[in-house]
């Protein structure tokens, strides 16, 4: 894996130096330590750790990292607890930001589920796209589906 992408304050990023903790070494420290060691509230920490946890995962990058943080995930392993899909987490993160998503998000959920169960697994999110696609074709989506599209909110 590459180096992780954090939504660092210049502080934040200046207290790791300091602390001599580099990036794709944050999970390797508890929340309450690294909480400690950058000066910033538990909770905070917490989601540094997520992130860097998710980006660990092929071919899951920043967005797509804060996005299953969005949904209330911490860890794979709540992941795997939560006993959702991707398809299930993908429509909630379309109900949480009010738009659809590119269907390759649907993929990258279906990645992180699927890594949530099996740690070290080599696949990537294109490796999902038949099975949703198919799935899409069986059941299609909800009727409360947003009904613009992800690329709108930019306009």
């Amino acid at each position: 894996m590459g180096t992780p992408k954090l939504p660092l304050t210049d502080g934040e990023r200046k207290r790791l130096r300091e602390a001599k903790i580099k990036l794709a070494e944050v999970t390797n420290y508890s929340p309450a330590q690294l909480s400690v060691s950058l000066n910033v509230p538990e909770n905070r920490a917490n989601t540094l750790i997520a992130l860097v946890q998710f980006q660990n995962v092929p071919s899951i990058g920043p967005k797509l990292a804060y996005n299953l943080v969005e949904l209330g995930f911490y860890s794979l392993e709540q992941i795997k607890s939560g006993g959702e899909s991707g398809a299930q987490l993908v429509e909630r993160l379309e109900r949480l930001h009010g738009v659809w998503m590119d269907p390759c998000v649907e993929d990258v959920m279906r990645l992180a589920v699927h890594h949530a169960s099996h740690p070290g697994s080599d696949k990537q999110w294109w490796d999902f796209t038949t099975e949703r696609k198919a799935y899409r074709e069986q059941y299609g989506y909800p009727a409360d589906r947003p009904s613009k599209a992800w690329h709108e909110l930019r306009k």
